[in-house]
């Protein structure tokens, strides 16, 4: 088992973290919540930890996905993998810039030597049963039952209900078993860069004969991706940082209870009851199991506008070794 470091934290960013339901998805909304964000992770950094920062792109890969495919007679359409690739430079331009220019207001920027975003790519396996039934949320929010109908005729796309509300459209989510670049961000975390990896889960790849990686049509979950990778780093603590303020049983109903402090183990009595959603808290959850249950220190959960609490363990779910 790795051994843990307890100055790394590794903090995961939500896609929806950065276009919510109810933002219109401007730059400005994009911008803002990047430097929401920053302020956290400034402020982690300020406590003397390093850290290192993935981020989802459920939203912004299926709004590329959209915009190809409503330009596919002018332009080519490009696969699922290509399209992740473009939101990695997407979001983690956006999580570089705020977080630089967040450490040189606070006068913090001689703490780190700056700040990169890697292209990452992360490895699924071929034969992964996830590729025949699609549980990925990606793109945008629908309301209208009929227009969900014709979409799913017209360009064969599977929609299913969002727990947050409406339909969006589901892709392959396969398990990441491999970050193909984790030395490379450990390296860089030692010499004292902050880092942006495993954007929106990682480029999917798959390994074939002799170690040659092709792309993958699928889009990798990133809280699983980012345990993969806290635990290949030896983070000591795993944050996810999303859209809701932590993990609730009986979600949903009247008599629904938030987790404050759980063990893994009772977590994952809770996950194997069927409480957590597959596309939405469920991979959250797994992961945080995961990552505990892998030596992890303690794994969190909660919300991003409650970040610097949700990581000091006052706020969010907490997720302890039994």
């Amino acid at each position: 088992m790795v051994e843990r470091d307890r100055n790394l934290v590794l903090v995961a960013l939500g896609g929806n973290a950065f276009q919510s339901r109810e933002d219109r998805g401007t730059s400005e909304d994009y911008w803002r919540n990047a430097y929401v964000a920053a302020k956290t992770i400034v402020k982690v950094i300020k406590d003397g930890y390093r850290v290192a920062v993935t981020h989802g792109n459920g939203p912004q890969v299926g709004i590329i996905s959209e915009w190809m495919e409503n330009l596919k007679n002018r332009i080519p359409p490009q696969t699922l993998d290509i399209a992740g690739a473009m939101t990695q430079g997407w979001l983690g331009y956006l999580l570089a810039q705020a977080i630089q220019n967040t450490l040189i207001e606070e006068n913090l920027a001689g703490r780190v030597r700056g700040v990169v975003a890697v292209v990452n790519r992360v490895a699924v396996r071929e034969d992964d049963p996830a590729w025949l039934n699609p549980t990925k949320f990606i793109g945008s929010w629908y309301t209208d039952a009929g227009e969900v109908e014709r979409l799913s005729r017209e360009k064969g796309w599977v929609f299913k209900k969002d727990p947050r509300g409406g339909w969006r459209r589901v892709v392959p989510s396969p398990n990441p078993y491999k970050n193909v670049e984790a030395e490379v961000v450990k390296t860089l975390l030692r010499e004292g860069w902050v880092v942006v990896a495993s954007g929106g889960g990682g480029i999917p790849v798959v390994e074939k004969h002799g170690g040659k990686l092709v792309g993958a049509e699928a889009v990798i979950d990133k809280d699983l991706a980012s345990e993969v990778l806290a635990t290949e780093l030896g983070a000591g603590y795993f944050v996810i940082l999303t859209d809701v303020d932590g993990v609730y049983v009986n979600f949903g109903r009247e008599d629904r209870r938030k987790l404050n402090t759980v063990t893994a183990s009772e977590l994952e009595e809770y996950y194997e009851q069927g409480h957590f959603p597959p596309g939405s808290m469920g991979p959250k959850v797994l992961a945080g199991i995961r990552f505990v249950k892998n030596g992890g220190l303690r794994a969190a959960i909660g919300h991003l506008y409650e970040g610097y609490e949700v990581i000091k363990g006052t706020k969010g779910t907490q997720i302890v070794p039994d």
